[in-house]
């Protein structure tokens, strides 16, 4: 499929930028299972300065020089010094506050699978109409399967104008949109990806590459991903950092979501 996704790239540059395909959000510690996570805003210089009403006579008007004369302490405090000369002595204050906090960086669980008994059944219908119209070689078959309004399928990151068929056309390498009813086909071939469960942005994604490092995949994944993409796609995708070429998701509720390509 060289010669379907060298034509792509030019159509599709990697320097486009990323629009936020409703969630899917992919971070780079992404870790996959197999079937197989305000700045307060700072005080202006004013609100800083200390009122010497309020500090009395503990901290004294600034020399004439400009520097600050500080009081000796009077008064046993009950203290120890601190010697300079003995390291154990610095650092050694004790709090019985705690922080509990996990500041190791937030990972992402992606669920892939190739197991479509256990998809929704919305979803497995959609597939399945896609499917179908891509295999009869007609792109118009997939108009009826595209959203309209607020649910319109989305088709491009940087969004398009005019009639979503004749745009499928354009961007195709042969004109007709039979290059993209065999990428469909391609991709729905892949495992998918389980995003988001149990939230607004639920997703089933095709093909799972997209949501995991490729740097991850198996012997058995680079071929599944080398069905799909070429050598030469293989390395911009190193380059960039992830997987660019053309993916497709649906919804819980069988909503076909979108289906576009590039970063």
């Amino acid at each position: 499929m060289g010669h379907r996704t060298t034509h792509l790239r030019r159509r599709v540059p990697l320097g486009i930028g990323l629009a936020v395909l409703t969630s899917v959000a992919f971070p780079g510690d992404l870790q996959a299972s197999v079937d197989y996570e305000s700045v307060p805003e700072m005080p202006s210089a004013a609100s800083q300065r200390l009122a010497l009403s309020d500090v009395g006579d503990v901290v004294p008007d600034n020399k004439p020089d400009g520097t600050l004369e500080i009081p000796e302490a009077t008064g046993n405090t009950g203290a120890e010094p601190v010697s300079d000369d003995d390291p154990s002595s610095l650092d050694t204050l004790e709090t019985d506050v705690t922080d509990d906090t996990d500041h190791s960086p937030a990972q992402a669980e992606v669920t892939v699978s190739y197991d479509l008994s256990v998809l929704p059944k919305p979803v497995v219908r959609m597939r399945e109409l896609i499917v179908e119209a891509a295999a009869k070689g007609n792109i118009e078959g997939l108009r009826p399967l595209l959203g309209v309004g607020n649910n319109r399928t989305e088709l491009s990151i940087g969004g398009y104008e005019g009639d979503p068929i004749d745009f499928l056309k354009e961007i195709s390498g042969d004109g007709q949109g039979h290059e993209l009813l065999a990428i469909l086909l391609d991709i729905f071939q892949t495992g998918y990806a389980h995003l988001d469960a149990g939230e607004p942005t639920e997703l089933y994604l095709w093909p799972y590459f997209y949501s995991v490092p490729l740097d991850s995949l198996d012997d058995r994944q680079m071929v599944e991903l080398f069905r799909v993409i070429t050598a030469g796609d293989y390395e911009d995708m190193q380059a960039f950092g992830s997987y660019i070429f053309y993916r497709t998701a649906i919804s819980p509720d069988g909503e076909w979501k979108f289906f576009v390509a590039g970063d």
